[in-house]
């Protein structure tokens, strides 16, 4: 799977997130972070904390939920509700498309460099965008030639 991120880096920044909102460093929140990091693409908080769990990682599935919400807020992760009403989450990385089959739920991600200049050129009444993510919903292919 290819890495968008220095995991590294992402590691300093949320001590750094960690340090200025004067939450604790625990064990925990780093190994659930490091979890997060080696998920493929889009994951629950459940398999998040299943695939813990394992590695051999026992931890509280509360406890993965409020650090699932600390990388969000630090913007390490990204929340995504895809209309089945259930929130899943990826590592946060800019400018790029969701394309969403309404018939078995597949998931592919693209980048468009085009649609990126566009979205990224808006400046509505002085906003200015500093990355994207957009959801296209759809039929992939394989329902398509199934006939659903």
């Amino acid at each position: 799977m290819t890495r968008f991120y220095d995991s590294d880096a992402v590691e300093e920044a949320f001590t750094q997130f960690l340090n200025d909102g004067k939450y604790r460093k625990t064990p925990e929140r780093y190994a659930i972070l490091r979890k997060a990091l080696e998920m493929d693409s889009h994951f629950e908080v459940d398999s998040l904390h299943l695939a813990l769990e394992r590695d051999g990682y026992h931890v509280s599935r509360a406890t993965v939920y409020n650090t699932v919400e600390l990388l969000e807020n630090a913007g390490i992760l990204r929340k995504n509700v895809f209309g089945q009403n259930t929130s899943t989450f990826e590592v946060a990385r800019s400018n790029h498309i969701h394309m969403v089959c309404r018939e078995c739920g597949k998931i592919k991600e693209i980048e468009n460099s085009h649609i990126a200049a566009e979205v990224m050129g808006l400046n509505a009444d002085g906003f200015s965008p500093a990355s994207f993510a957009i959801t296209v919903y759809g039929i992939c292919r394989e329902c398509k030639d199934a006939g659903k």
